[in-house]
């Protein structure tokens, strides 16, 4: 038999008196979004764990999009697990429209992969001029004591009909992501990301320019506490300049 995972559909647009509201709030397979208390820098959803997953032959799919001018604020009130799929595999995938002067920002919690596991995990995003997107994201390979799964994780952003980010992160093969130079010891892979704007603040070791608006931070460690406090910071420092300044101009890179 086929299965037919449904997919979560947020979307969220500015009505005439200049309140972001949504327009779909669909729950799907996996994740039920649930709106939060009313704010005034936009609309809040939470992504709610509906089912256990991801399990082998699992399609998580999630599809957002901020209209013109809207204000989106996604959180995941906890992490995702893929677990032992004996053999067979699971994906992941999110496709995220901004429109024009749009903005979303996603806080993530960790996506841990299992030893046995087998994930594919794609980010797809476009962004119109104007718009931008603030992505908090960790993967975690291996639960206490486990070496890991095996996963790839895919990212292509588009601003502007330009791609910003393209990557391709293979870590399926267990012998290889160890070695020096790629992950070595480390299981922890947890970054944030500034799509569409530079969120400026301090200088920061780890910080790299995008071929395009925008800039990110990537940290690698052996345990996800360590990782995370570090994130939390660089989050609250990026949001905060993007609450401060919500007509941010984009920057520009030759």
């Amino acid at each position: 038999m086929t299965r037919h995972d449904a997919p979560t559909v947020v979307t969220v647009h500015r009505d005439a008196s200049g309140r972001d509201v949504a327009g779909e709030l669909a729950p799907g397979t996996f994740l039920a979004p649930r709106p939060l208390l009313p704010a005034a820098d936009g609309l809040h959803v939470a992504l709610v764990g509906t089912t256990a997953g991801l399990l082998a032959g699992d399609d998580l799919r999630i599809r957002i999009t901020v209209g013109p001018g809207a204000r989106l604020h996604v959180v995941e009130p906890a992490g995702l697990v893929a677990y032992d799929h004996r053999g067979g595999t699971s994906a992941w995938r999110a496709g995220v429209e901004v429109a024009e002067g749009g903005e979303l920002t996603w806080e993530s919690r960790p996506f841990v992969v299992s030893s046995g596991a087998t994930v594919s995990r794609a980010m797809d995003v476009t962004l119109a001029p104007g718009a931008r997107m603030l992505w908090r994201d960790t993967l975690v390979l291996g639960r206490s004591g486990e070496r890991g799964g095996r996963v790839r994780a895919t990212t292509r952003v588009v601003h502007d009909g330009r791609e910003l980010l393209v990557e391709d992160l293979d870590l399926t093969d267990p012998d290889v992501r160890e070695l020096p130079g790629i992950l070595g010891p480390h299981r922890v892979i947890g970054a944030v990301t500034a799509l569409g704007a530079d969120p400026g603040g301090p200088p920061h070791p780890s910080r790299t320019a995008l071929a395009g608006p925008g800039a990110q931070v990537r940290l690698l460690d052996t345990r996800a506490p360590a990782v995370e406090r570090e994130l939390t910071g660089i989050w609250e420092s990026w949001r905060a300049a993007y609450d401060a300044d919500p007509g941010m101009v984009p920057s520009t890179v030759p």
